[in-house]
């Protein structure tokens, strides 16, 4: 069976972004997958590496949204098999609830430009070793996650000490956003709240770091 990287997207103003193209970049092929359009989801044996992106909904939405219960369930056999998984924002969160974390509502909305500080197991691992303390980064998220069980916790923020984790050696949840670059600026301006979109140089310190965790990651 030919298998191939996947994107598993949320909303459709998304698009692959950066992942994408360090994807290209690297001659790795891709597809994408839209379930909330109707797009049927891959088996885990078709994926080479699996990437869920964000969106506006809760992780344990089911019944709003039917696809989230299979999207889980695709997580949980690509981990059992050892393929690549990176979730983003709402992917993030999918991978926690996957290996039975608990997603809830966080404190506060946190959006727009900003920061978080990596921990010392950071320092060694390879996505993120290559930064050193605060990472800029774009937030653009309500709800939060407990940290799963045996998870590497590897950055947090004031508000939301959960930011990123790694599970295994290639399994990653990022709560914020280093896939954007300056070309999803328009969509960014439409649909975050008012006032918070990141501006053009926010967004390029942004890129800079997630050519480094992305490509590290995907190295």
């Amino acid at each position: 069976m030919t298998q191939t990287w996947w994107i598993i997207k949320h909303v459709a103003f998304e698009g692959p972004a950066l992942i994408g193209t360090v994807l290209s970049a690297r001659g790795i092929g891709y597809s994408v997958c839209e379930p909330f359009d109707g797009d049927s989801l891959p088996e885990a044996s078709e994926c080479a590496g699996l990437v869920v992106m964000g969106g506006p909904m809760n992780a344990l939405d089911d019944t709003g949204h039917p696809h989230l219960a299979a999207e889980r369930a695709l997580i949980r056999d690509c981990l059992a098999l050892g393929i690549p998984v990176i979730g983003v924002c709402l992917g993030a969160q999918l991978l926690a609830a996957a290996l039975g974390a608990n997603v809830f509502e966080g404190p506060t909305g946190e959006f727009g430009a900003g920061t978080v500080t990596l921990t010392d197991a950071a320092k060694s691992d390879k996505a993120f070793g290559g930064i050193d303390g605060e990472m800029p980064v774009v937030h653009w998220h309500g709800d939060t996650f407990d940290l799963p069980e045996g998870a590497v916790l590897l950055a947090g923020s004031a508000s939301y000490p959960h930011q990123a984790f790694r599970v295994g050696d290639n399994a990653y949840g990022l709560q914020f956003h280093v896939e954007l670059t300056a070309a999803e600026l328009p969509v960014l301006r439409e649909h975050m709240p008012a006032g918070t979109a990141p501006d053009a140089d926010q967004l390029a310190e942004v890129e800079a770091v997630g050519r480094t965790v992305i490509g590290a990651f995907l190295a």
